[in-house]
C-alpha cells in the first residue's frame, strides 16, 4: 500500500445517497472506512437532484399562494420571480445540509478521499496515484441524466435538469421531453414562476409508473392549470433558432419554445472505471446485484442507481446501510421494494408505495379497491386542495397499496407504507384514531369505509 492508505474494512466509491449511508452505518458497526468522493458529498441528491427541486418547488408554491391570496380574503400581489433569489434560497439549503453531512462523517472518523476513482481489482481502488485497499469493496457511483439518439444537449436551450436548476431566468415557454417525476416537478415549477409548458410523453400517461388514475387526475389538475402534454407521442429531432427551439415529434407536429428540457430519465455511471476489472458483471450499465447487493464477486457490492432497483435517495439510504450490517455480519433482511414510498412533489402532489390495481390483478389477487375523495376532508378544503386517496387491498386482507393525489398528501404516504410493510388490514387501521381537522383522516376515513363502517363518505 501506497502512503500506508489501507488496508480499510470498507472501500466506499461513491459519496451519495447509497455511499455514505453505508459509510456512516459501516462506522458506527465499527468498521473502518474510506469514502472516495470526485465532487461533493451529499452526491446527486443534495447538490442536483431531490433537495435543489423541492426548494424550487417550495418557491414555486409561495408564487402561487401569492397570486391566489384574495381567494382566502388575504390582499396578497404576485409581483414575479426574482430568479438570483431563488438560486440563493436554494442554495443556502444545499449548503447548509452539506455542511451538516460533512460534519456527521468527519466525526465518525471516516476517511474521505477527493478525487476520480477507479477499480483495478476486486478490493482496490486507485485515487489520484494513490491505490486504496479494502476487504469489502461499496461501489456506489449514481447515475447521469440521460438523452436519446441523435439528441445533443447544449446546455443552452437543450438542457438536463442540471443545467435547469441553475438557470438564471424563467423561460417564457418550455417543451419537456419526459412526463416521469423529474419531467413532471419542472414543468410544475415553471408554470408556477410564469412560463408556458408543454410535456411530451412517449407512454400514455403522465407518471406513467404509477397507478393509472392518479396519473389521470394529475393530467386533469396540470390542464386546468394550463400544463399543456402530449401523451402517446414519441420525439422525432429538434432544431435550434435564434429565439429558442422547434421540437418534432413523429406524430407530425411541431412546438416552438425558448427551452427543450430532456427529462428523459437517469442512466447509471459505470463506463472506464474499471468494473470488469473486478470481475463484477454490468447489463446496459447497471451493476448486477443479488437480493443482498451483492455482486458475483465475494466481497464487492453495489448500492444506489448504480443497481437496477429504483432511483430513489431513501432507497440508496437503505441499500448502503443494508451492506454495511451485511459486512458487520448482522444478517439484514432483504429490501422489498414494493414497499418504498415516492412522491412526486408537484402541484398537486402525487405519492404511492405498494402495488397498482392492475400490477395485484396481474399477480393473482381477489382485489378490493376503496377510493376517497379529498372533498370530504375539512383540512384539504381549508387547503382548497382536491384529489383522492385510493386505497387497493386483498378481499377479506392486507392493503396492497395506497395511491394518493392532492396538495401535501406526499406527508401522509409515511403512514401508509407502515399500512403495507406491516401487512395491516383496513380493520386493523380503522380502529386507530386520526386527529382532526388533518389530511391524515383521508387515509384513516379510507380504510373506514373499506372496512365496512363509512363515515364522512357519499355513496
Amino acid at each position: 500500500m501506497a502512503d500506508g492508505s489501507g488496508p480499510f474494512d470498507i472501500v466506499v466509491l461513491g459519496g451519495g445517497s447509497g455511499g455514505y449511508a453505508c459509510a456512516l452505518r459501516a462506522a458506527e458497526l465499527g468498521k473502518s472506512v474510506a469514502l472516495i468522493e470526485k465532487g461533493k458529498v451529499g452526491g446527486t441528491c443534495l447538490h442536483n437532484g431531490c433537495i435543489p427541486t423541492k426548494a424550487l418547488l417550495h418557491a414555486a408554491e409561495l408564487a402561487d399562494q401569492a397570486r391566489e391570496g384574495e381567494a382566502f380574503g388575504v390582499k396578497t400581489r404576485f409581483d414575479g420571480i426574482d430568479v438570483p433569489g431563488v438560486l440563493a434560497y436554494k442554495d443556502k439549503v444545499i449548503n447548509g445540509l452539506w455542511k451538516g453531512l460533512t460534519g456527521l462523517i468527519k466525526s465518525k472518523k471516516i476517511t474521505v478521499i477527493e478525487g476520480e476513482g477507479r477499480v483495478i481489482g476486486p478490493n482496490r481502488v486507485i485515487v489520484d496515484g494513490q491505490v486504496y485497499e479494502g476487504t469489502n469493496l461499496v461501489l456506489a457511483t449514481g447515475s447521469a441524466a440521460k438523452s436519446l439518439p441523435g439528441l445533443d444537449i447544449d446546455g443552452s436551450k437543450v438542457i438536463t435538469s442540471d443545467h435547469a436548476l441553475v438557470l438564471d431566468r424563467v423561460p417564457t415557454s418550455v417543451v419537456v421531453l419526459g412526463g416521469g417525476v423529474i419531467g413532471v416537478e419542472f414543468a410544475s415549477v415553471w408554470r408556477s414562476f410564469g412560463a408556458e409548458v408543454t410535456i411530451v410523453e412517449a407512454l400514455p400517461h403522465l407518471l406513467p409508473l404509477e397507478d393509472e388514475a392518479n396519473s389521470k387526475l394529475l393530467e386533469r389538475a396540470f390542464r386546468r392549470r394550463g400544463i399543456k402534454y402530449e401523451l402517446g407521442a414519441r420525439f422525432d429531432s429538434v432544431k435550434t433558432t435564434d429565439t429558442g427551439v422547434v421540437v418534432s415529434l413523429e406524430n407530425g407536429k411541431t412546438l416552438d419554445a425558448e427551452l427543450l428540457l430532456v427529462a428523459v430519465g437517469r442512466g447509471p455511471v459505470s463506463a472506464g472505471l474499471g468494473f470488469e476489472t473486478a470481475g463484477v458483471t454490468l447489463d446496459r450499465g447497471y451493476v448486477l446485484v443479488d437480493e443482498l447487493c451483492r455482486t458475483g464477486v465475494p466481497g464487492v457490492y453495489a448500492v444506489g442507481d448504480l443497481i437496477p432497483t429504483p432511483q430513489l435517495a431513501h432507497v440508496g439510504f437503505a441499500e448502503g446501510i443494508l451492506v454495511a450490517e451485511q459486512i458487520a455480519g448482522l444478517n439484514p433482511v432483504a429490501i422489498d421494494y414494493d414497499g418504498v414510498p415516492r412522491i412526486t412533489y408537484s402541484e398537486p402532489e402525487v405519492a404511492a408505495v405498494g402495488i397498482s390495481s392492475a400490477q395485484a390483478r396481474e399477480r393473482g389477487f381477489d382485489v378490493v379497491e376503496l377510493t376517497y375523495n379529498l372533498a370530504g376532508n375539512g383540512r384539504s378544503k381549508i387547503l382548497q386542495t382536491q384529489g383522492e386517496v385510493k386505497v387497493v387491498a386483498e378481499r377479506d386482507g392486507r392493503v396492497l397499496g395506497v395511491h394518493m393525489v392532492g396538495g401535501r398528501v406526499g406527508e401522509l404516504i409515511a403512514e401508509a407504507q407502515l399500512i403495507y410493510n406491516w401487512e395491516a388490514t383496513a380493520s386493523d387501521v380503522a380502529q386507530l384514531i386520526h386527529p382532526h381537522p388533518t389530511q391524515s383522516e383521508a387515509l384513516g376515513e379510507a380504510m373506514l369505509a373499506l372496512a365496512g363502517k363509512p363515515l364522512h363518505v357519499h355513496n
